[in-house]
């Protein structure tokens, strides 16, 4: 997709957005559900993948969508040869969690729907998408996202996900060790809390792996370089990341409130955390750019494996929108990552 059609596209969603917000700052969902395109589970395969609904918390409305790709070999690229041959047989697992600021969109929004498809084809690992009570936001403040995220983990762990699988799949081929939490813009920001309290907990037979941050919804009181530096780009604005912040935080917090600000004063420590490795995919042309390399530095000073994958032409979300050359590259740099753990 280039440049001029993800401005026009981009236009299109702040409109989308100006009709679903009302002036007290509430969601007009029947709007929302209105203008909104979801897309339903698909049992039979499309470009490789079937796709499953199944309900987590039915009070909560917790529900994931399974992705689940042909059980065949994928040809691996010859720089990532070093896997074990048995593992390559096996499924790891991407829990992914959805953008939308907290507030918008959902496991079988087309774009995520694509997009995890192409994610369980090229990485031929089962996905789980969480629908969490982002939809529901603002009347569903934080900590409602963490906790629906990482009750989804603990689902997992109990099992029942294996039960869910088509009779095609045989349960014995879902590698439970090596799981991999990812998510883009405000679903980067949960697979780094979900991940913090995974370390915490105890989890087993799941293993998390890595963790892959995808444009991550990082912020702060300070405005930073990029946010007053880079304006008109597609997708992102201050004014609407502020919205969504005073949505999602607690009443009366601000931007420096730690689920926003990682490493604010407020923020506990991260030292003594064991937290697995970590992937950040940063775009040139994204407003959050200079939060996201601040989160990889402070990752870096406190000890963490980080590795940073920085994309000069990248827009915030970039890689939901094919945006030309550089989303096959981030797609590769997630394999690799991937292969390597």
């Amino acid at each position: 997709m280039e440049l001029w059609s993800l401005r026009l596209l981009s236009r299109m969603l702040h409109a989308f957005d100006n009709l679903c917000i009302r002036k007290d700052g509430t969601v007009n969902r029947k709007w929302d559900k209105f203008l909104g395109t979801q897309v339903p589970a698909n049992p039979q395969a499309k470009c490789g993948v079937s796709t499953v609904d199944v309900i987590v918390d039915f009070e909560k409305d917790v529900w994931v969508r399974l992705f689940i790709p042909k059980k065949k070999s994928r040809k691996l690229y010859s720089l990532y040869k070093k896997s074990k041959p048995q593992a390559q047989k096996l499924f790891p697992i991407i829990f992914f969690y959805h953008g939308g600021g907290f507030v918008f969109l959902s496991p079988d929004s087309v774009c995520y729907d694509t997009f995890c498809r192409r994610l369980a084809r090229k990485c031929h690992a089962l996905v789980i998408s969480v629908h969490y009570r982002c939809r529901r936001a603002p009347e569903h403040k934080f900590p409602a996202a963490y906790d629906d995220c990482f009750a989804a983990l603990e689902w997992l762990q109990s099992g029942q996900a294996t039960q869910c699988l088509p009779r095609s799949i045989d349960p014995r081929c879902i590698d439970l060790s090596r799981v991999f939490l990812c998510g883009d813009s405000a679903g980067g920001n949960i697979a780094h809390h979900v991940a913090v309290r995974a370390s915490e907990t105890e989890i087993s037979p799941l293993c998390i792996k890595g963790v892959m941050l995808l444009s991550p919804f990082f912020g702060g009181q300070e405005r930073t370089p990029a946010e007053i530096r880079v304006r008109n780009v597609p997708m992102v604005s201050v004014k609407r990341l502020d919205w969504y912040w005073k949505s999602f935080l607690p009443h009366g917090a601000n931007r420096d409130h730690p689920a926003c600000n990682i490493f604010g004063r407020n923020s506990p420590d991260l030292s003594d955390v064991s937290l697995p490795s970590v992937l950040i995919i940063i775009g040139g042309l994204d407003i959050l750019q200079d939060w996201e390399t601040r989160y990889a530095d402070c990752l870096n000073r406190a000890g963490k494996d980080v590795k940073v994958f920085f994309y000069k032409n990248g827009i915030h979300s970039f890689g939901l929108f094919d945006q030309t050359h550089i989303t096959k590259q981030m797609f590769f740099n997630i394999m690799g990552f991937i292969d390597n753990h």
